[in-house]
């Protein structure tokens, strides 16, 4: 654990930021014709393919036995003591039609426990880091979570599931409840992004179902040394890939968790 430290932290950043200018240029010319689709509302192109071949093969060399979960299938080797877990561009579909809210999301576990995490959104240039025991930082300035202590005072991120609709009563239940009682609700298109931002203090809680460990990965370890509390709908642990997470700025978790289980219970 003597290599995640600041130093390695600015190394992984680096290696980020290759794969955001690769993205950035890219969106310059992008047309919609290169647009696949791995589901109906499951999208990619040569863009997320390449930039997470930038991403693994410059961090294969950081860690040269570490494992990686990848969402395109770069490369895929589990059971290391160290693994990678990327996501090369959350927020696809935004990117493909323009919208200002996407992501390169890079996360590093050690022994199943995350240990960094790295989200640069592309067009506002802003990175958002962490490391185990170091603080989170947004561009070098130290960020934590918002102080606000009640649901209804609180701005409230979500995203809309786009695969698995198997829980949606409940889902649109605990939507209804945050937008009679909360100071609204916010759909950024980018489960990592909503994450940060919470880290950051911006909006103060995110829930949804249905996401995969790349999408939140990097986002959960900048909120929990942010300040923030993540956990799966039941309260415990198991958010990673358990495919449930209510993410918070640890004052309203108790109470937007007693929100969530009523109505996934119900």
């Amino acid at each position: 654990m003597e290599l995640i430290n600041s130093a390695f932290c600015d190394e992984v950043k680096s290696i980020v930021n290759e794969a955001v200018v690769f993205i950035r240029n890219e969106r310059l010319s992008f047309n919609q014709s290169a647009v696949e689709y791995k589901g109906t509302n499951d999208l990619v192109s040569y863009v997320d393919k390449t930039a997470e071949k930038i991403l693994v093969d410059k961090l294969v060399l950081l860690i040269p036995d570490a494992g990686f979960i990848t969402e395109e299938n770069t490369l895929s080797i589990t059971a290391k003591e160290y693994c990678w877990i990327i996501d090369p561009l959350d927020g696809t579909t935004n990117f493909i039609h323009g919208l200002n809210c996407y992501c390169v999301s890079v996360a590093l576990m050690y022994k199943n426990e995350l240990v960094l995490g790295v989200v640069h959104e592309v067009n506002s240039d802003e990175c958002f880091y962490a490391w185990k025991d170091g603080g989170a930082y947004c561009n070098d300035k130290k960020i934590v979570v918002s102080s606000i202590d009640s649901l209804n005072q609180s701005l409230i991120a979500t995203g809309f599931p786009y695969t698995n609709y198997s829980r949606m009563e409940a889902y649109m239940r605990v939507f209804d409840y945050c937008m009679r009682n909360t100071h609204g609700l916010r759909r950024l298109g980018s489960a990592a992004m909503d994450l940060v931002y919470v880290a950051a203090g911006r909006m103060d809680a995110f829930y949804e179902y249905g996401l995969n460990a790349w999408d939140i990965a990097a986002g959960c370890i900048i909120l929990k040394e942010a300040g923030g509390k993540v956990t799966d709908f039941s309260g415990t642990e198991n958010y990673l890939f358990g495919r449930e997470i209510l993410a918070t700025n640890s004052a309203i978790h108790h109470s937007f968790l007693e929100v969530i289980q009523k109505e996934f219970d119900s």
